[in-house]
């Protein structure tokens, strides 16, 4: 478990923007005038190691350059500048029909995969019917891929995949094509995967999926590796930070300034800041302020809506019995939410600083921090109430 198995060192990939695309004319033009248009970085000086044996999910919006990535280590893009070093053998499906001749039948094409991947023919023939029974296209096996959908295209293409017995399984987001059935069956052979020592390098949007497979996940945005290590914690700040930049229009700071909130930390199990996420039950935020003049009987409020905006519960100290005299100076209040009864997700927090007629408000900050919710337990709906069954 100490060996690595993938090393990617300073990998930094860039593509030059045609000025005008089309026809051959305006290509030399382009030429001519010395015009070669802009550039486009899809990765920004990624490095980061596969030990053997590990599964390393990739999650990132569209265009954050996990496919890019994907196809630099497998060998059928180059860097631009870095390097990447495998031990062991490769196998990969990067996207949907790549590697298959639309005129080739899939038996043909199962046979040039090997041939490709370097396996001798009669090695191929031996596996044939193992990778015919897994993708389930006995009855298709002899007609054109052209042929094929979506979904059958992704069936031959992960079982010759898995059946080559590759070292290293490099998987993009084509899973999500195929049926319940043959998903199951694919994360079944990813798990006799993991147990056999194999590594794995996954691209998924599923994130329920990819923190059950995955031992740490690497988070890229805009090309840039932007966080590695727990699947938990890194999916709770990439789920974080998707939220916050779709709510980006519902977002609202405003009030009279007289005294502000000067700062959101959603806090750990030991006190310490810890980003916009939490796995426990008890939700715990330290919200700092200041106030240049003395204000009298002030009220702190706070509520949690959901991604759409719509307000789930809102509560505050006056509500709660937590009387405050007064604030002057610089200060801070912790808050505790039990958020047990709420079901996993993306939510955003609003705070409040206002007087308690409500009449005055200092400082307001509408669907301010997205924090994500992260339970085992599951139930329908958004929230959970207590029941009871009676039977007789």
């Amino acid at each position: 478990m100490t060996e690595t198995a993938i090393e990617v060192n300073g990998i930094t990939k860039t593509f030059r923007l045609s000025a005008s695309a089309g026809s051959l004319k305006t290509r030399l033009i382009d030429l001519i005038k010395k015009n070669r248009g802009d550039t486009f970085t899809a990765l920004d000086n990624v490095t980061f190691s596969v030990k053997r044996g590990e599964t390393l999910g990739l999650i990132g919006a569209n265009g954050a350059g996990k496919s890019t990535l994907l196809s630099i280590i497998a060998g059928t893009m180059y860097p631009t500048r870095g390097t990447v070093k495998c031990s062991g053998s490769i196998s990969s499906l990067l996207e949907l029909g790549a590697g298959f001749h639309p005129d080739l039948t899939g038996r043909e094409n199962v046979l040039l995969y090997g041939a490709i991947m370097g396996i001798p023919r009669e090695t191929m023939l031996k596996k044939f019917d193992n990778i015919v029974d897994f993708s389930g296209l006995e009855k298709f096996i002899d007609q054109p891929v052209r042929f094929y959908s979506s979904g059958m295209y992704v069936r031959l293409g992960f079982a010759v995949a898995v059946q080559v017995d590759p070292d290293i399984l490099l998987i993009d987001e084509v899973l999500a094509v195929g049926d319940s059935d043959f998903q199951r069956k694919c994360l079944d052979k990813m798990n006799e995967f993991r147990r056999k020592g194999k590594s794995m390098l996954i691209i998924s949007h599923d994130m329920h999926t990819i923190k059950s497979i995955s031992d740490r996940i690497a988070y890229l945005d805009h090309g840039r590796l932007k966080g590695i290590g727990d699947p938990d914690s890194i999916a709770a700040r990439y789920g974080a930070d998707s939220l916050y930049g779709k709510t980006a229009s519902i977002r609202r700071e405003w009030g009279t300034g007289e005294a502000r909130l000067t700062g959101i930390k959603i806090l750990g199990e030991d006190g310490a800041g810890c980003g916009t996420a939490t796995r426990g039950r008890v939700l715990a935020v330290r919200i700092s302020w200041e106030a240049a003049n003395r204000i009298d009987t002030p009220t702190f409020g706070f509520s949690i809506s959901d991604d759409s905006g719509r307000t789930i519960f809102g509560s505050n100290t006056e509500i709660d019995g937590a009387d405050i005299p007064f604030i002057q100076g610089q200060g801070t209040v912790t808050l505790y939410v039990d958020t047990s009864s709420l079901a996993s997700g993306n939510y955003m927090l609003s705070f409040s600083l206002h007087s308690r007629d409500h009449k005055i408000n200092y400082h307001r900050l509408d669907n301010h921090t997205p924090v994500c919710l992260d339970d085992e337990t599951h139930f329908d709906g958004i929230c959970r109430l207590p029941t009871k069954w009676e039977i007789r």
